[in-house]
Order: structure tokens, then sequence, then C-alpha cells
């Protein structure tokens, strides 16, 4: 997403009086870095909290080990335990968590092989799941996981607050 394009989406934010924060696992930062490319985005991101391995998740956002034993790190349901965490810890109006599989050496299947992504965004009392996989390589696949989220954003917004 170009510079311009998050600007508008940080000002459609700051309009609506809105902040924002991420949990990152397989995007390891990347989605706040790419973030504050856009000008004004101090004014609505809370935070970022990069936790890659499931250790962090479990600590830093009360990931549950039954959870991760059950599904795996890479799936819904942890990333939606770590949504809720992330709402816990910092309090965003819009609390954004992702994880997946970038690379081989995981959780891969079948089933969901390398490049499935999963996303949850948590807004206005709401929650919403996204899945989807992505082709290249790890690099690739990151970064259109995370042009992907700023689209969801976007269409978030432009959804539920454009009223």
């Amino acid at each position: 997403m170009t510079q311009n394009e998050l600007t508008e989406i940080i000002i459609k934010l700051k309009d609506k009086g809105l902040t924002l924060a991420f949990a990152e696992s397989c995007t390891a930062g990347m989605l706040a870095s790419e973030f504050v490319k856009g000008k004004g985005s101090s004014d609505v991101l809370k935070g970022s909290l990069v936790v890659y391995q499931p250790e962090a998740k479990k600590k830093l956002l009360g990931v549950k080990q039954e959870t991760l034993d059950l599904y795996t790190a890479e799936s819904q349901q942890v990333t939606n335990e770590m949504v809720m965490g992330l709402k816990k810890a910092l309090n965003a109006d819009i609390s954004i968590a992702t994880t997946g599989l970038a690379g081989e050496g995981a959780s891969e299947s079948s089933e969901k092989p390398v490049g499935t992504m999963f996303v949850s965004v948590l807004y206005d009392g709401k929650a919403e799941e996204f899945r989807e996989v992505f082709k290249g390589n790890s690099l690739a696949i990151r970064k259109e996981l995370t042009d992907y989220i700023f689209e969801k954003l976007k269409g978030i917004l432009e959804e539920h607050y454009d009223r």
C-alpha cells in the first residue's frame, strides 16, 4: 500500500477518534513498520506487539497452552486469543492480530499449506476472522498479508465508521 493510501486510512481513523493496535506473529513487526510510513500514524497507532514464538503469545497476550496444543500456533483459534489479549493489553478501538505460515517447518499440512495466514480484527464490539493463502517466498507472503490487512482495515472503516 502506498504512503498516500496509508495516510488516507490514518486520516479516517483520526477523524473518527479511533486508535489502532497490532499483535504480529508471522509479520514480525512489518505491519507497524509499514503503517508508520503514513503521515500522522503517531496520532492513532497505540502499538504493536511482536509475538513470534508461542511463549511470547502466552506471556504477553494470554494465549492458552491448550489452544496451542490443540490447534497449533498458526491457527485461527490462536489468532482469536491473540486479538483478545491485545485488546486487554493496549485497549485500542481497533485491534488486529495475525499469525500464519510464511515458510516451511511449522504446522503446514495439505489443509494448511505454507502461505496460509490468519487474521482477527476486533472493533466496535465485533470480531471478524480471515483466512487466506498467499504464494511466494516468505518476504512476498508477509508483504501480501500486510497489504491485505490494510485493505481489510480500509473496508472496515468505510463499512462501519463512514456513516
